[in-house]
């Protein structure tokens, strides 16, 4: 599921986990549904429109690839660097960024109703 600019984002960035791997930074929340939200950031910094378009792709690709953990949100942020490394190396960062040593997702988990 798609995390929309505007509509969640505030609150991932306040109360999510803050990871930075690479050229990559994610902050991981609590989600709303049981299907991992996704959101991607790439400001100007990272380029004229062409790259950060780039970027914004390549990052939802590695997403996909990546082991999200379900009934999470997370913000992915770009830096310059996302449009020219290899595609791999992008996964693997955020691989990294998204699960711990030993594979498990990272993210604060939710509170039991009591």
């Amino acid at each position: 599921m798609s995390l929309r600019p505007g509509s969640r984002f505030e609150e991932v960035y306040r109360t999510g986990v803050r990871v930075r791997r690479g050229a990559i930074t994610v902050f991981a929340a609590d989600g709303q549904d049981d299907v991992p939200e996704v959101g991607v950031v790439a400001g100007r910094r990272v380029g004229g429109a062409v790259k950060r378009n780039r970027a914004k792709r390549r990052l939802r690709e590695a997403a996909r690839r990546a082991p999200l953990g379900s009934g999470r949100a997370y913000v992915v942020v770009a830096s310059p660097e996302v449009v020219d490394v290899a595609f791999e190396d992008l996964v693997e960062w955020l691989d990294d960024a998204v699960t711990d040593g030993d594979g498990r997702v990272l993210a604060p988990q939710r509170e039991p109703n009591e």
